[in-house]
């Protein structure tokens, strides 16, 4: 079987063999180039022992050179080269105490994750597959390497891993791996916050986003994310829609990813999180009326605290947690289509996040009903093209927009901080309700009105 390897990953592999060492590409890159999907990285593993690879090529650097990991250098790129190893226990579930370097592949092969992940290939030798990888992409499935217990064992985000690769490749989990995943999802505990969200961020993002329902029926979202599996069982008994909280929020998901995700990766992030938290805290929120109608009433404004709780204990930045909190906050609100709505509307939720705004409200009302699904449409078409009016315009929808600021008004002879703030905020409600009043002479003029008739 022949894979066209890079030109550089050929160069190392024939510098390797020609100085007596064995030497392949191994793991995600021939499974991604066997599926004919374009690799991220090339990953090179060899016979040579890390001061051997630091003889053979100019430039290295030492990258995990303790666990027999050497990055080398070629034509400005990068190629991570491991030695074939054997690990040792691994007694935080994660990590193994030591590692131990053989001269076998067939060994070497035997401690990764997945069938599809433990393959290797070289020019002129073909592909090595001794654990049935090929026959597992045909079958599209994944399957452990061994014993799924002990891989388990080994490291306990293989359990999540495993599920993140049926999102992303769309394939099936063989029986006794999904067994072992749920019998060893406790283990998920001794998992770092940041190496989850990895995972999960992944699987969203994958065409498959349905599988982390696997992670809830499999009890690995009961240890993590346990908001989600609250919105897996809560119902939606209301015209507006036909899945509970949770299968919804995985068609709004899917509706983000097939529709506006980019390569992006913050603004990924920012779209996909706010999708699958939008209605995070409708299980909290939920009501029943006289006639079995469920409500949700105030769940915007506790999702958005909740969101922010759930992204700082999975340790994203800053600026995404900000950000998802604050769409979850407004993602519920109701536009009339008017230009005046949309601009007093953008005055008090920041322009910055109307971008994510509008495709979050289109993909909510797509993974709904049709219930009035073309009244929403429309109305939301409608917010756009006022959001877009608004930009071309130069229309304020900030204090910092106005033709006049605070320097200003002290120059009119007012000092106090609170009073200088409360002239600025009625120049720009007069803004706001009329664009064309921000001209520096007319707010001087009605800041002198204000000051006259206040003090």
């Amino acid at each position: 079987m022949y894979i066209d390897i890079p030109k550089e990953v050929n160069d190392i592999i024939e510098i390797f063999r020609r100085n007596g060492y064995e030497a392949y590409a191994v793991g995600g890159c021939v499974r991604d180039a066997l599926l004919n999907r374009e690799p991220e990285d090339w990953d090179i593993t060899t016979s040579a022992k890390p001061e051997d690879i630091k003889r053979l090529f100019a430039r290295t650097i030492d990258t995990g050179i303790a666990h027999g990991t050497v990055t080398v250098r070629m034509n400005h790129k990068s190629y991570e080269v491991t030695t074939y190893r054997a690990d040792g226990a691994y007694r935080d579930c994660r990590h193994p105490d030591s590692v131990r370097f053989i001269s076998s592949l067939k060994e070497d092969l035997m401690r990764r994750d997945f069938t599809i992940n433990a393959m290797a290939y070289a020019p002129g030798e073909g592909l090595i597959d001794i654990y049935g990888g090929m026959s597992d992409l045909n079958n599209r499935t994944i399957r452990c390497v061994g014993a799924p217990k002990e891989r388990f064992e080994e490291d306990a985000l293989r359990t999540l891993r495993a599920i993140r690769f049926a999102g992303q490749l769309g394939f099936d989990i063989e029986p006794e791996t999904l067994k072992a995943v749920r019998e060893a999802a406790h283990r998920i505990d001794n998992v770092s916050s940041e190496r989850i969200r990895v995972e999960i961020t992944k699987l969203i993002a994958s065409e498959h986003p349905e599988k982390l329902i696997l992670a809830y029926e499999s009890g690995l979202t009961e240890r993590f994310l346990p908001e989600w599996d609250a919105m897996m069982v809560t119902s939606q008994n209301n015209p507006n829609h036909i899945y509970n909280v949770g299968m919804h929020s995985i068609e709004v998901v899917r509706w983000i990813g097939r529709h506006y995700v980019g390569d992006d990766e913050r603004e990924k992030r920012i779209l996909l999180w706010s999708a699958l938290l939008h209605d995070v805290a409708k299980p909290v929120s939920r009501t029943v009326d006289e006639e079995g109608m469920d409500h949700f009433y105030g769940h915007p404004a506790r999702g958005s605290k909740l969101a922010k709780s759930i992204l700082r204990r999975l340790k994203f930045d800053n600026y995404t947690t900000d950000m998802v909190s604050r769409i979850i906050y407004y993602h519920d609100h109701r536009f009339d289509g008017s230009r005046k709505q949309t601009r007093k509307f953008i005055s008090r939720a920041g322009m910055d996040i109307m971008p994510y705004l509008l495709m979050l409200m289109e993909a909510d009302v797509m993974g709904q009903s049709d219930f009035f699904r073309n009244e929403k449409l429309m109305l939301l078409k409608e917010t756009a093209k006022c959001v877009e009016d608004i930009i071309a315009d130069n229309e304020s929808v900030s204090i910092k927009d106005m033709d006049i600021n605070g320097r200003d008004i002290m120059q009119l002879g007012v000092s106090e901080g609170k009073f200088i703030g409360e002239i600025l905020n009625e120049l720009f409600a007069d803004i706001i309700e009329e664009p064309l009043h921000n001209n520096r002479e007319y707010l001087r003029k009605r800041a002198e009105k204000i000051i006259s008739e206040k003090m």
